[in-house]
C-alpha cells in the first residue's frame, strides 16, 4: 500500500507549472519556488537574472544559478556546508527533454525557446 504525502508531493511540482515560449521573466507564486525545469527545445537560460536560486548556502543547499556558482563558495570558518568546483551556468546549453531540480526564484530564458516550469513550497 502506498503512502500518500503531501509533503512530498508539494516539494516535487505538485503546485502547479507554467510554459513559455519567450525572454520573459518567470516567477512563481509568493511562497513558492519553481523546482524543476523541463527544456522543450535546447535552452540557454539569461546569463543575468535566467536563474536565480533560492540557495541557503549555511545549510548545505546550493542550486545552480546564471548570477553564482553553486557548491564553490568559501566560507570561513570551513564548517563543510558548500562543494568546491561548481560554476555559473550562465553559458550552459541545455539540450531538448532535459530536466534541471532545484529551487529558483526567477527564471528567464535567454531566448523565445519553449521550456516548463513546475512549481513546488
Amino acid at each position: 500500500m502506498g503512502i500518500n504525502s503531501t509533503e512530498v508531493s508539494y516539494g516535487f511540482g505538485q503546485m502547479g507549472s507554467m510554459i513559455c515560449a519567450t525572454t520573459a521573466t518567470l516567477t512563481p507564486p509568493d511562497g513558492k519556488v519553481i523546482v524543476a525545469i523541463t527544456m522543450l527545445d535546447n535552452t540557454i537560460f539569461a546569463a543575468s537574472g535566467g536563474l536565480v536560486a533560492d540557495n541557503d548556502i549555511t545549510a548545505g543547499l546550493e542550486y545552480i544559478s546564471t548570477d553564482t556558482a553553486a557548491h564553490d563558495a568559501v566560507l570561513s570558518p570551513d564548517r563543510g556546508e558548500s562543494g568546491a568546483g561548481g560554476e555559473v551556468a550562465d553559458t550552459i546549453e541545455f539540450p531538448k527533454g532535459v530536466t534541471i531540480y532545484g529551487r529558483w526564484t526567477q527564471v528567464k530564458n535567454n531566448a523565445a525557446t519553449p521550456i516548463l516550469l513546475y512549481i513546488g513550497n
